[in-house]
């Protein structure tokens, strides 16, 4: 979170498998409650309902804004955020983004969406939060992630946002994005766990948990038996090949740019590919997408005197 005069800039990384801010991150799931549940430890409460954030793992779909569980996520991500400098009432400016492209097409309506309120009263794990926005700036996923460092972008480079859902691709000449070469895969983390468990049952008859999946991809390794592993391993690289491949087939040659890629998925390339280190960068910090958002946005207001 950064501050500009007395706003607070709240950067805000909606991802299909976590929401991010620039210091936090949990499940993008909810479950909703027309009276308080029993368990009460990520309770929200907001507009008469009852909402446990992190619950029932939100499925993938490309329109973000077809019903309210992201605007009820994206309160929990505010009220992390405020938590921290135990601020409980304040005004707020969202800076989030969106897939590279689906941005032109879908920047207005989700700054409407996310901006239906002019203020909001609730709580969040017993904290009492009064929130009055004072806008909203939606940016492109993947470039975000690299405006802080975009100085080592010189010549020519691949960037690879993978995702829980998608991977944004995109190109970074001289430091300059370049918006005609920017594409959008629906090739994510996801596909590759589900990709995983079908082995897993196909093979072997077993059904793990999805935390233990979670982190082999993370990690690498499990204390798992030998045999599930190897499947997983397999699985996972088989994936990465996959992912190299699409990446082939947007213009990617090793010999002639630098890769860089950010995004939960990172830790498939880290941990399951082979690669010139010299090469290829892979990115580790979850939450490097919220911070870059809150950079532009601040960058902005700085530039335009505060206007919004």
């Amino acid at each position: 979170m950064k501050k500009y005069n007395n706003t607070h800039i709240i950067g805000i990384d909606h991802g299909y498998g976590n929401i991010k801010t620039a210091n936090t991150c949990f499940p993008t799931g909810v479950s909703a409650y027309d009276k308080e549940p029993v368990f009460k430890e990520n309770l929200l409460e907001y507009n008469g309902g009852y909402y446990l954030i992190g619950e029932e793992h939100k499925e993938f779909a490309a329109d973000k804004m077809q019903d309210a569980d992201y605007y009820v996520l994206t309160l929990a991500a505010i009220a992390r955020e405020l938590n921290i400098s135990k601020s409980y009432s304040a005004d707020v400016f969202i800076a989030a983004g969106l897939p590279l492209t689906w941005v032109g097409e879908q920047r207005a309506a989700f700054k409407a969406y996310l901006l239906q309120n002019e203020a909001v009263d609730y709580t969040f794990k017993g904290k009492a939060y009064h929130v009055r926005f004072v806008g909203a700036e939606v940016y492109p996923q993947g470039f975000a992630a690299i405006i802080n460092n975009l100085a080592d972008f010189s010549g020519v480079n691949m960037l690879c946002d993978i995702g829980n859902g998608t991977m944004n691709i995109m190109f970074v000449n001289d430091k300059r994005p370049d918006p005609k070469r920017c594409f959008t895969e629906k090739f994510g983390t996801h596909q590759c766990m589900l990709a995983v468990r079908e082995n897993l049952m196909r093979l072997h008859h077993a059904e793990p948990p999805e935390s233990t999946v979670t982190r082999i991809l993370r990690f690498g390794t499990a204390d798992i038996d030998a045999a599930y592993l190897a499947t997983v391993t397999d699985t996972v690289r088989e994936y990465v090949t996959g992912i190299f491949r699409r990446l082939r087939e947007h213009g990617y040659d090793p010999r002639l740019m630098k890769l860089y890629v950010v995004g939960g998925g990172g830790c498939l390339i880290r941990n399951f590919a082979e690669y010139d280190e010299s090469r290829v960068t892979v990115n580790d910090d979850i939450c490097a997408t919220a911070k870059g958002y809150e950079r532009m946005l601040e960058v902005k207001l700085q530039r335009d005197g505060g206007k919004v």
